[in-house]
């Protein structure tokens, strides 16, 4: 055996055929380490990412030390160096967000999924009342006992769970009531369906679809805020049904009451309904989520992990769920236990995932034209009418306020304006709604939904 080479490849074919590494982990973390010398008591290998070394060191380091005294007598200790020079192969991966390019991670994360049902919800003191309240509407719809359940308002911050309880009731009227027609939406996607029917005119298609329903279920409704075409054609949709007994679910980040840039009229009625809050979950809770998750994903989680995930994931379940996710996938790739070190580097990248993503100022006119009723291309033309001037305004007052970019550089996006005209804009919006506390509220919500928009 002249070369460090081939002393590795018997350490790894030792590793292989006496089940201290199953194939999967020789495939995608060994066979990737370079051997680069073999001399006294250190045995040096190269990788490409830090990802890679972190992963080696604190699964394989013991195992492979342990084989090279077993296979070669040779008692070392292995250490590894990232060769950032080296071109990265697609098939390794990044702890953010997990983002194999391989075969290996998508056959993880099948593991991943589970349906949306009572079942899987985990019930604590923070949910106990929207539970049972979505079980009640769940039960009773189609029936004469839900007058004092129409509508039904779930409200809370992201992540708290209000997207599994509507999708649980859509799934068990589903399986109650086949025949009805049930419609699950967001707030975004009904928008959408307003403006492709007006664009098409069949704006009598898109009534059809929403009208008819047995059961609308609709999602985020705060993004309905300073939205006028869209807030008119929901109250008759609302209206319609509700008159004819037919059951409306809603969910928001809000009670109705601090939806002020909703109308009214909608605000009184989403009051007339049952209003049930979701908060952060309680310790124990997030210790349930935890093990439950893990059981329906056919893992098996170490106590002191599963404690180590709920003490430091507190506010968010979605984070929880997705901890133990990538926690399933990287157990499938690697083969080894599940070890607090590998915890703490998923934690942290699902806490570095939930950072909002960067903010275009495509994006910023997209939402202002949408609210305002005018196109992009309008608000980066020379267009004086009062509804393209204002709208104008406000997007750059929104750029302005969110990137903080240079005012000459704003000129430039909106068709390049000089510096003067971007700054009357931004003090004219700022002086407008120092005095108007309606455009107060609708810029403030336009900038609130625009940020959670841009979140992952």
């Amino acid at each position: 055996m002249n070369s460090f080479e081939e002393v590795f490849e018997n350490i790894k074919r030792y590793c292989l055929e006496n089940r201290k590494i199953p194939e999967i982990g020789i495939k995608t973390w060994i066979d990737p380490l370079k051997p680069v010398r073999l001399s006294g008591e250190e045995a040096v290998f190269s990788v490409q990412t830090d990802f890679q070394k972190n992963i080696v060191t604190t699964t394989y380091q013991s195992i492979l030390e342990e084989a090279f005294f077993v296979v070669m007598g040779l008692r070392v200790r292995i250490k590894i160096d990232v060769d950032r020079a080296s071109p990265i192969r697609d098939i390794l991966p990044s702890y953010a967000g997990l983002d194999f390019q391989g075969d290996d991670i998508r056959s993880a994360e099948k593991f991943a999924g589970y349906d949306y049902t009572f079942d899987t919800f985990i019930e604590g003191p923070s949910n106990s009342f929207a539970l049972a309240c979505s079980k009640s509407v769940a039960k009773n719809c189609g029936g004469n006992e839900i007058s004092g359940y129409n509508p039904l308002f779930i409200y809370g911050p992201s992540g708290m769970g209000k997207t599994h309880l509507i999708t649980a009731i859509a799934n068990e009227v589903r399986g109650r009531r086949p025949d009805f027609n049930i419609v699950y939406i967001t707030s975004e996607t009904f928008g959408n369906d307003l403006i492709a029917a007006i664009k098409t005119n069949l704006i009598s298609d898109f009534q059809d679809k929403y009208r008819t329903a047995d059961v609308l279920l609709i999602d985020d409704i705060q993004f309905f805020a300073g939205k006028e075409r869209m807030q008119e054609e929901f109250f008759h949709t609302f209206y319609k049904l509700h008159q004819e007994g037919k059951q409306i679910v809603i969910t928001s980040d809000k009670p109705p009451k601090e939806l002020i840039t909703l109308e009214a009229r909608l605000r009184t009625r989403f009051e007339g309904g049952l209003i049930a809050d979701i908060s952060a979950p309680d310790y124990e809770t997030r210790l349930a989520i935890i093990n439950r998750k893990s059981e329906l994903l056919n893992m098996q989680i170490p106590t002191e992990v599963s404690e180590f995930i709920a003490n430091r994931l507190k506010s968010n379940i979605r984070q929880i769920e997705g901890a133990v996710v990538r926690l399933k996938a990287l157990n499938h790739l690697a083969g080894t236990a599940i070890t607090i070190p590998m915890a703490q580097g998923i934690i942290r990248d699902v806490l570095t995932d939930e950072q909002p993503s960067p903010v275009t100022v495509d994006r910023i006119i997209a939402e202002v034209s949408s609210v305002y009723g005018v196109s992009p291309d309008d608000i980066r033309s020379n267009k004086r009418s009062q509804q393209v001037s204002v709208a104008r305004k406000v997007a750059i007052y929104v750029v302005r306020e969110i990137t903080q970019m240079p005012l000459a550089t704003i000129g430039t996006e909106f068709g390049g304006r000089d510096h003067s005209t971007i700054v009357y804009s931004v003090n004219s919006i700022t002086d407008a709604i120092n005095k108007d506390q309606n455009l107060s509220n609708l810029v403030n919500d336009i900038i609130k939904n625009i940020r959670e928009k841009t979140k992952i």
